[in-house]
């Protein structure tokens, strides 16, 4: 894992916000002298790291099976149908009208949400380049789930409005809410209520919170694992982390 290495070893070796000022604030003759890192150079290495990172986790969710194949993230049948999917396959008239179509809406549903992945990468490089020199330091002094929570907040809105027509469009092609309205039949047959689940909101939704926990996982891993630098500016930052423990 290498996204999120030069967050650790800055924690690692800088233990205030005041510190890591002091560092980057360092006049660029002192740092030559000594080695040491420029402040555009400690903010280069961060959004670097950070734009592997997402990539990596975009890529990983939006591969063939990336969500289908995954426990962890796979997006399963509303809950209110979930609750009842097994009392549908089990009644006949129920079953006649939704049981063959259950495991085709499943299908349908991971494959919006692993095709609207492609939208999430550009929107998180464009908040990367955004950042600040600010917020890099709370990323950095922000302990575990800083760097998720500042994508977080700074792309919700964004994920969501690109997500929507994108899972949209990907469980039109398999005609995934025509296959939803059998099922949603099948339920209310089994209970007498109404299924108001919105399927494209539903996937979007499932789709969003999967992409941050993945990246919140792979940070929490290379906060507590330091992993190699793969990049010159990266050696250079980790090599005057280094020089400071």
């Amino acid at each position: 894992m290498k996204k999120w290495s030069l967050i650790l070893g800055l924690t690692i070796t800088l233990t205030s916000c005041d510190s890591l000022l002091q560092v980057l604030g360092t006049a660029n003759e002192v740092l030559s002298e000594t080695g040491g890192i420029t402040e555009g150079e400690a903010a280069d290495g961060l959004k670097q790291a950070l734009t592997k990172g997402v990539g990596s986790g975009t890529d990983f969710l939006g591969k063939t099976d990336g969500f289908l194949k995954n426990a962890a993230y796979k997006i399963l049948m509303p809950k209110e149908v979930r609750d009842v999917e097994q009392k549908i396959r089990g009644n006949v008239a129920a079953n006649l009208i939704a049981g063959k179509h259950l495991d085709n809406l499943v299908t349908a549903m991971n494959r919006g949400a692993e095709g609207a992945m492609a939208e999430a990468k550009p929107i998180f490089v464009n908040a990367i380049k955004q950042m600040t020199i600010k917020d890099a330091i709370n990323i950095v002094t922000g302990g575990d789930g800083a760097a998720t929570n500042y994508l977080k907040s700074a792309t919700s809105a964004q994920l969501k409005e690109k997500f929507l027509p994108v899972i949209k469009s990907s469980l039109d092609k398999v005609n995934a809410n025509d296959i939803w309205t059998p099922v949603s039949k099948g339920y209310n047959v089994v209970t007498g209520k109404s299924v108001t689940t919105d399927l494209n909101e539903y996937v979007t939704e499932n789709a969003m919170t999967a992409l941050f926990s993945e990246i919140k996982s792979q940070e929490d891993k290379i906060r507590s694992n330091p992993v190699e630098r793969t990049t010159e500016i990266l050696k250079k930052v980790f090599a005057y982390a280094d020089s400071n423990k």
